[in-house]
């Protein structure tokens, strides 16, 4: 049960983030009213962070903070991309396609490495926060 708990809050807030985000970059190309978006698919995808958190705890203590940081981007593409392949293989069309000149076959794109870098170290503080709860998560 924890762990659906888990699934489900690294679900909702990677949704909740993505909009913010996508807002944002509306609101930087011009865009005073920011739309924001995401795609319900998503959920599962972001809450699949709670299986990062045996790495978190074992990487913390050994490595510093730009070496996780470059092992939860790793992680993160790979599991970008595996799940942009198996979207496009079960629904005929991957939500998200990059087709920026840094893009990998469509599903992933090394424009996003910062972006995905910091996620991964925001994604220790979420878990620390998460386990320093008064109540079990």
């Amino acid at each position: 049960m924890k762990t659906l708990k888990r699934f489900l809050i690294y679900g909702i807030i990677g949704l909740v983030l993505e909009v913010i985000y996508t807002g944002l970059a509306s609101l930087l190309k011009g865009d005073l009213s920011m739309p924001g978006f995401t795609f319900l698919v998503m959920l599962p995808i972001y809450g699949l962070s709670v299986f990062l958190e045996p790495l978190h705890t074992h990487l913390r203590p050994i490595f510093p903070w730009w070496i996780r940081g470059l092992a939860y981007l790793a992680t993160i593409w790979m599991i970008e991309y595996s799940s942009g392949v198996i979207l496009a293989g079960v629904l005929g069309n991957c939500p998200w396609h990059y087709s920026d000149k840094l893009n990998i076959d469509g599903y992933i794109t090394l424009r996003m490495a910062p972006e995905w870098f910091l996620a991964g170290l925001g994604f220790e503080v979420l878990h620390d926060f998460i386990d320093e709860l008064p109540f079990n998560i």
